[in-house]
């Protein structure tokens, strides 16, 4: 019943109406000085109580009397000591290391509150300030450092305050987790633990700084789903700049006082740029922001920056092939016999929804309309996955003109690169030559940001390494945040993270 308690004497179990007492004595074994290491006398008796593992939803207190003994060297350091108590109970602690492992667990699961309410059902009293104390004496898993490690950021408070998980990049094991996500603070952790030679890291450059300082013949390699999300934010930018050549299929753009202004800047513009003035000085003498500028140079002609209406998806779009239909038939159809019409169809809007969705241009046009947003998405899509709906609308935008043909070229063999090969450095280097020899400005951009992180991206699309688990271990921390624990402090949440 009571194996914890093995190596010593009991002398009585008395039940109790609040409690079961267990009366403990020690053996009165030889005990050795941790001092010197020699025999002690014994000097006294000490009695402790200690709430020990709950027997049939009870509570159990030991009451322990164990012996204080005195050191028989002459100047010794630890004059008097008492009887140690291993596998029963830590120094000053109130409860046995049985119970102090359980209430850690469920406390690990279920933070404060909860424990509190669970602990107290299964005969533990303990209120959530001293259950969330007991996570912390738990001891922490000592771990090697690994050869591959995996580096990322969290927030502790966003855009505020961040840290910084460390992991075992092959076994996606916690390894340690620092106060803040500085380039010196990660720097003298690595000083600190030698050993490591590869290191996963995102695209920061402090850590980057950090990597190269600490460890400068260690390889670093590059998140392949941040290289293809900035991929992806190119690609949509490069497909709302052509938005004039695939959106002719859908609703046609809107000739107003927006239109009529970003052609006009973009004369300003260009007009100072063939005088020789800087950028810097036309955005003071045109009075607009430095990037405004940028964008307008970078483009070679002002219909690129004309964008299609972003219209979204509404409760008519079902019923448009029978609008168009009745319209074609009959030019004159009230639009009142149109909305009487698809609403015994099942249509459940309104009919000044109709009204504006007629008046917009969207039963005439070929296709439904479709933000550049999402047909960047159709394009970032891989083609197997795609319906015959999605892949006809797709096609039909690629072939709009010369530089979409090109841009979806690009996308399909840069895909082709994100699984890991050994040529993979040299089809990146060709691919960049590729993409900097056509008009398109934003992969431009793209490429240049390739040739700031090189050797972590050559390294991403070559060796078999990741920073995949270290996304998923924040996004356990995510989890682990919302049950509150944040708000206790980083040492709590540092401690919850590393015990898993």
């Amino acid at each position: 019943m009571f194996p914890q308690l093995a190596g010593l004497v009991i002398g009585s179990v008395q039940p109790g109406a609040g409690a079961i007492v267990v009366h403990v004595t020690s053996t009165g074994a030889p005990v050795a000085c941790p001092g010197c290491g020699a025999g002690g006398r014994v000097h006294g008796y000490v009695d402790r109580q200690l709430a020990d593992l709950p027997v049939g939803g009870q509570r159990v207190l030991v009451r322990l009397r164990f012996r204080r003994l005195r050191c028989a060297t002459v100047g010794c350091e630890r004059q008097t000591f008492r009887e140690p108590l291993p596998g029963l109970a830590e120094p000053y602690q109130r409860r046995t290391v049985a119970l102090t492992t359980q209430v850690g667990a469920v406390v690990r699961e279920l933070a404060g509150r909860a424990a509190s309410r669970l602990l107290a059902v299964l005969g533990v009293g303990l209120s959530r300030q001293s259950a969330i104390r007991s996570l912390l004496r738990l001891p922490l898993p000592v771990r090697p450092v690994p050869g591959v490690i995996g580096v990322d950021d969290f927030a502790l408070r966003k855009r505020h305050r961040y840290a910084t998980v460390i992991i075992d990049a092959i076994t996606r094991e916690r390894i340690d987790v620092l106060a803040d996500r500085q380039a010196d603070t990660l720097e003298a952790w690595l000083r600190a633990h030698p050993g490591v030679r590869v290191v996963c890291r995102d695209s920061s450059g402090a850590y980057a700084e950090a990597i190269r300082r600490a460890l400068p013949e260690a390889v670093q390699v590059g998140d392949r789903w941040h290289v293809w999300h900035n991929l992806g934010e190119a690609v949509v930018k490069e497909v709302a700049a052509h938005s004039v050549c695939w959106g002719k299929t859908g609703p046609p753009p809107k000739e107003g006082v927006r239109a009529t202004t970003t052609r006009e800047r973009w004369q300003q513009v260009h007009a100072l740029l063939n005088q020789g003035v800087g950028l810097l000085e036309c955005a003071r003498r045109l009075g607009l922001a430095l990037n405004t500028v940028k964008r307008y140079a970078r483009v070679s002609e002002p219909e690129r920056l004309v964008r299609v209406p972003k219209y979204r998806p509404t409760l008519v779009d079902p019923f448009r092939d029978h609008l168009r239909q009745r319209r074609a038939e009959d030019p004159s159809v009230p639009v009142q016999q149109l909305f009487v019409e698809i609403k015994n169809l099942g249509y459940t809007g309104s009919q000044n929804l109709l009204y504006r969705y007629i008046n917009q241009g969207r039963v005439e046009c070929d296709r439904p309309a479709i933000s550049p947003k999402r047909l960047a998405g159709l394009l970032l899509t891989e083609p197997s996955k795609l319906n015959n709906d999605h892949a006809e609308r797709l096609d039909a935008a690629v072939a709009a003109c010369h530089e979409m043909t090109t841009l979806a070229g690009l996308v399909r063999d840069f895909a082709a690169l994100l699984d890991p090969k050994q040529d993979n450095d040299q089809l990146l280097t060709a691919w960049i030559e590729q993409a900097r020899q056509v008009d398109l400005p934003h992969m431009h951009a793209f490429t240049r940001g390739l040739d700031y992180d090189w050797a972590a991206v050559n390294a991403a699309l070559t060796l078999p390494f990741h920073n995949g688990g270290t996304e998923g271990v924040n996004t356990k921390t995510k989890m682990i945040k919302r049950q509150m624990y944040g708000r206790a402090g980083f040492a709590l949440l540092r401690h919850r993270i590393l015990l898993g």
